[in-house]
């Protein structure tokens, strides 16, 4: 079984071919991913119809790359993903066409898929992971704590109420006046600064809930940088390395509430997992993986390729899907906002 997955929904555009091998694993074809960075550099963040306008010029190019790097054409496919949300509406317009019409085309199953769902399946493709997981999901739009039950089955045991844990780390780069894109800046900066020089806040510790908050972190750090102004490189730098610490600091203790309140709903995980772009954190990354140990649990994270979007995982996604049925026609709708778990 072999599926091609699109990703068009916010700045890199992506084209893959995964297969189901004979041993029920999956395995990467090809994976072609353009990101569009230098096009949002001197924004300072991504801009929606520059965004757009930059997947029409060369998505075609690269689902004909993936295609010829995975040795198949559409003939060969057993049905073509897509990402349909959520995200920029006119980037998921642009992948949803043109896989809509490769489906009509080619007579291919559609497989409209949720962005999310992508990530939150990723661990199953790269690790084979069986069901059910605790999911950190984190990146530039969305933090969630979810229970992984099976696919299309997910509850949601934690969120932020304010920003996403990328966005305050882009957020907290922009301030401190640092190139874009702003959360690797910040996470490489901060390996040379001291962490325990500002004693930034920790949102919502110790609360019973796994909720996230951390716009009164980052209004702690601004005031911080606004006291010391002008910035010399080691402010820059402590000031890197204190929030990250701070973040690193609640994101463990709101796993362990959600692992707590995890057997409620879906019984014993069989691994703690992070995805989505701020999973290529180090330091997140450690941290995680030493809370999953001190609970006998495994700790799994895509390889840091896989970490932020791209094409592998929609087309992994759609695979599963299909394998089940769960198959969508051509009024398959482009969604801005489209949640995948269901609160506890």
């Amino acid at each position: 079984m072999k599926i091609l997955g699109i990703e068009t929904t916010c700045d890199e555009t992506a084209a893959a071919v995964v297969a189901l091998a004979e041993d029920e694993r999956g395995h990467i074809l090809s994976n072609e991913i353009l990101s569009q960075i230098a096009e949002h550099a001197a924004y300072g963040g991504v801009v929606p119809e520059i965004a757009a306008r930059a997947h029409v010029e060369v998505l075609d190019r690269l689902i004909a790359r993936a295609l010829e790097r995975a040795g198949t054409d559409l003939t060969g496919l057993d049905g073509i993903a897509v990402a349909a949300g959520p995200g920029l509406i006119g980037g998921v317009l642009v992948g949803l066409v043109t896989a809509k019409t490769l489906s009509l085309v080619a007579r291919k199953p559609l497989l409209a898929v949720n962005h999310l769902e992508a990530h939150a399946l990723t661990p199953r493709l790269t690790d084979g992971l069986a069901f059910p997981y605790l999911l950190l999901l984190a990146s530039g739009g969305h933090t969630q704590l979810v229970a992984v039950k099976g696919v299309g089955d997910y509850v949601r045991l934690g969120t932020t109420i304010d920003d996403a844990i990328g966005e305050a780390f882009d957020k907290v780069a922009k301030l401190l006046g640092l190139a874009y894109p702003g959360g690797p800046e910040v996470e490489r900066l901060a390996e040379g600064g001291d962490p325990e020089r500002f004693a930034l806040p920790r949102p919502m510790l110790g609360r019973r809930e796994a909720d996230f908050s951390l716009s009164g972190l980052k209004t702690a750090l601004r005031i911080e940088a606004e006291r010391l102004a002008p910035l010399a490189s080691r402010d820059v730098a402590d000031l890197c390395a204190s929030f990250q610490a701070a973040v690193v600091d609640v994101v463990v203790d709101r796993v362990r509430v959600a692992l707590r309140g995890f057997g409620a709903v879906a019984g014993h995980p069989t691994a703690l997992v992070a995805a989505g772009g701020v999973a290529a954190n180090g330091a997140i990354r450690r941290a995680l993986a030493a809370q999953a140990g001190e609970v006998g649990l495994s700790f799994v994270a895509p390889p840091l390729p896989l970490c932020g979007d791209n094409g592998a995982m929609i087309a992994w996604a759609g695979l599963e899907r299909l394998r089940l049925g769960l198959v969508d026609d051509l009024t398959a709708p482009a969604r801005a906002r489209w949640p995948f778990a269901k609160a506890s």
